[in-house]
C-alpha cells in the first residue's frame, strides 16, 4: 500500500444499529463478562445470516451508553475505546491488513504509531514482524483499554495475514480486547488461547434465536399475529435463524397482502 491510495474510511466505520431488530441481552451479556478479562479475545464464528454484526452494534452501542452514563455522574472517562475495522479480500496483503490496522487505532488514539505508518507506506517489502513489535509495544504504553473488531475476517486467505493476527495475539497487550466476527473459524491459536482462559467464543448454536427472542421478533418486529402453535412449527423449520424468519416474515406479509 503506497502513499498515494488513499484510505477507504467507510471500513472503519461502526455500522449504525437497526431501527428495529431483536435485542440480544442474553448474547450482549456474555460479551460483557469476556470483555471483562483483558487482554482478552472475542469470537463470533457463524455462517451469513446468523445476525453478527447486528448483534456486535447493539453491544458495542450499549456499552458507548453506559460508559456515557458513568461519565456524566462520577465525571470520568469511558472505560473502554472502541474501534471497528470490516475487512474486504483486498486485505490479504499484510502491508495493507497492518496500515488499516493502525489507522483504525488512530480513530481513537489520533498519536497512535504516527512514526510506523509512513513506514509501511513508503517501503515495498517492510519488516512485517518489525514493524508489528513496534505497534505493539506502543500499546503497552497506553493506559485506556480498546476494543477493537476485526469483521468479516473470512475473507482474509493468505498465510501472512493471519501469521501476523497470530504474533499479536501471542503478546496480546493488557489494554486490547480483540473482536473477531467471521463465517469461518479462522486459522489462528484459538486452542492457545482457550488453555490461557483468553477466549470467549459465540457459536452458530449460540446465536440462532432463543424461543423468547422469536416471540419478541414475530411480534413485536416483523408485527405478525400468529398463533403459539404456528411459531413453533415454523421454527421447527427455521431452527432459530434469524435471517430464516426474515425470510418467512416477508412471505407471510406477501401472502397477506
Amino acid at each position: 500500500m503506497n502513499q498515494d491510495e488513499p484510505i477507504l474510511r467507510t471500513k472503519l466505520h461502526i455500522p449504525p444499529p437497526l431501527p428495529r431488530s431483536v435485542t440480544r441481552y442474553r448474547l450482549i451479556e456474555r460479551l460483557g463478562a469476556g470483555l471483562a478479562r483483558t487482554p482478552a479475545v472475542t469470537l463470533l464464528a457463524a455462517p451469513a445470516g446468523f445476525g453478527k454484526t447486528v448483534l456486535l452494534t447493539q453491544w458495542l452501542q450499549q456499552l458507548a451508553n453506559k460508559q456515557q452514563s458513568t461519565k456524566k455522574s462520577r465525571g470520568s472517562e469511558s472505560t473502554y475505546r472502541i474501534t471497528w475495522l470490516s475487512l474486504d479480500e483486498t486485505d490479504n496483503d499484510p502491508v495493507r491488513f497492518l496500515t488499516y490496522l493502525v489507522v483504525a487505532l488512530q480513530t481513537v488514539w489520533p498519536e497512535y504509531a504516527h512514526t510506523i505508518l509512513p513506514v509501511l507506506q513508503a517501503s515495498r517489502h517492510p519488516n512485517i514482524e518489525g514493524l508489528l513489535v513496534a505497534l505493539i509495544n506502543e500499546l503497552t504504553t497506553v493506559e485506556e483499554r480498546l476494543v477493537l473488531v476485526l469483521d468479516d475476517y473470512q475473507v482474509i486467505k493468505t498465510q501472512p495475514v493471519h501469521d501476523s493476527l497470530n504474533f499479536l495475539l501471542e503478546n496480546l497487550p493488557t489494554a486490547l480486547h480483540l473482536v473477531i466476527s467471521t463465517r469461518t473459524a479462522p486459522p489462528i491459536q484459538l486452542a492457545r488461547l482457550r488453555g490461557h482462559g483468553l477466549l470467549t467464543e459465540l457459536s452458530a448454536t449460540d446465536l440462532r434465536f432463543s424461543p423468547e427472542e422469536t416471540q419478541d421478533f414475530v411480534v413485536n418486529v416483523a408485527d405478525l399475529l400468529l398463533p403459539a402453535d404456528d411459531i413453533d412449527r415454523l421454527d421447527q423449520r427455521i431452527e432459530g435463524w434469524p435471517v430464516g424468519w426474515q425470510l418467512a416474515a416477508l412471505s407471510l406479509r406477501n401472502r397477506s397482502s
